[in-house]
């Protein structure tokens, strides 16, 4: 199993910001989409990810104003990225080993999709709930 196979079931749909955007305008598309992070892209480039955590820490280690401090800021710049042919096993062990929640997906150098550890945990599960059914049925035939 691989992305390609989460990206199927959960859709590719990507949220983003630019570098130029303002923490408040990260905060409210956060907000408005439900979700935890986005990806910074400048001129159709990946160049960073913004989290939640980036700027709940930023907030706490100074009073930095949201409506005037800028994404790239706080944004992560090194962004670990998988392409739709990764193996689920080894993302979530990318993800796990490198303690990030989000991971963005490219093909052929272009964003794809977005995935989470959840996305990863509720694959692997399947995974392995599927196996075992095939399992228990071989032993008992």
């Amino acid at each position: 199993m691989n992305l390609n196979t989460i990206l199927r079931e959960k859709g590719s749909v990507v949220f983003t910001t630019s570098p130029e955007n303002t923490l408040a305008d990260v905060v409210a598309s956060l907000v408005e989409h439900n979700c935890g992070s986005l990806v910074v892209c400048d001129e159709g480039q990946v160049v960073g990810i913004i989290t939640e955590r980036d700027i709940l820490r930023a907030c706490a280690a100074s009073d930095l104003p949201l409506a005037t401090a800028r994404v790239d800021d706080i944004m992560t710049r090194h962004v670990f990225t998988g392409t739709i042919d990764d193996k689920i096993s080894d993302v979530m062990r990318l993800m796990t080993d490198k303690r990030i929640r989000h991971l963005p997906v490219l093909e052929d150098g272009a964003l794809v999709g977005m995935i989470s550890i959840g996305d990863v945990v509720r694959a692997s599960h399947d995974l392995l709930v599927m196996e075992n059914h095939y399992l228990k049925h071989y032993l008992h035939s």
